[in-house]
């Protein structure tokens, strides 16, 4: 089911401190959507560009996840720098986290591959246990429900898609990469977690090159240059002593050698960034790796 409210700047929400009306952005809707299999609500963001109302143009779409807070990031730097910077205007789609539930324990279920193997995780929210490994059926509603939603509802063009996930969500992004390469166009990946799972995406990555000559896509990974492990830390595939760096480089170097058909890949390590702080250089150079205006 499918259910759609329209968002317009200086418009009230609802009330905010003291009787204030809420800011909300221009051009933007959301839709409600059911994921049929997960049998769960999520909701979907949209932002349109400023000439969208001004012919039959279609558009490229980005398809951003933690849409709470990517969306409002993705939205106004896609559009900055297509007012300003020559780039192509989009139409941008944020991924809710699911309906009910608290942001950490969606995105923990929906993003990771795996439950890992040594789970010691404790819930956020009160009286459920944490919940992973169901972005294999998390991307199979994206691409069974949500991709045709959009492509039926929006001039967008569907040749191409954009993939931007950040930490976790870029496991997903890996996920789709690994599996369905094809979903999307272009990744953008930011600082993934390949140390989740004891480094369980080494592993995909292993098995796609034994059965597969071709990947695809492009993709343009970013990682700020400060998540490294501290000095006289011994590096591993475990959160605490990962080299989220290092690791990043390792994947990147791996698919380089395979010397997959159709697979392009860049990699920036952004100076004096952190993992909170990177995402929107990630953004801004992804974006450029692969929307050129042709203006």
């Amino acid at each position: 089911m499918l259910s759609v409210a329209l968002c317009a700047l200086g418009s009230v929400s609802q009330a905010g401190t003291a009787g204030a009306p809420a800011y909300v952005l221009d051009h933007t809707e959301v839709r409600d959507i059911h994921a049929t299999a997960l049998n769960r609500d999520y909701q979907v963001y949209v932002a349109l560009p400023d000439s969208y109302g001004d012919g039959r143009k279609r558009y490229p779409v980005l398809f951003v996840v933690d849409a709470n807070y990517a969306f409002p990031v993705v939205r106004n730097i896609a559009q900055r720098l297509a007012r300003h910077a020559g780039m192509e205007e989009v139409v941008v789609v944020g991924l809710s986290y699911a309906k009910g539930d608290d942001g950490v324990f969606s995105r923990r279920r929906d993003y990771t591959p795996t439950v890992p193997r040594n789970n010691s995780y404790r819930s956020d929210m009160p009286g459920r246990k944490p919940m992973f490994g169901e972005a294999a059926a998390y991307g199979k509603f994206l691409s069974a429900e949500v991709l045709p939603m959009i492509a039926s509802a929006y001039r967008v063009n569907m040749e191409r898609k954009v993939f931007v996930g950040h930490s976790y969500g870029s496991l997903l992004g890996l996920q789709l990469l690994l599996s369905e390469p094809r979903t999307f166009d272009h990744y953008i990946l930011g600082s993934p977690s390949l140390w989740y799972d004891a480094g369980i995406m080494f592993d995909r990555e292993r098995a796609y090159a034994k059965s597969h000559r071709a990947l695809p896509a492009s993709v343009f990974f970013g990682i700020g240059a400060l998540e490294r492990l501290a000095p006289g830390k011994k590096r591993s595939r475990s959160e605490e002593d990962a080299d989220m760096v290092e690791d990043l480089r390792e994947f990147d170097a791996s698919l380089k050698s395979r010397q997959f058909a159709g697979l392009k890949t860049r990699l920036r390590v952004f100076a004096d960034e952190d993992h909170a702080s990177v995402f929107p250089l990630v953004l801004t150079h992804g974006l450029r790796a692969y929307l050129v205006s042709s203006k």
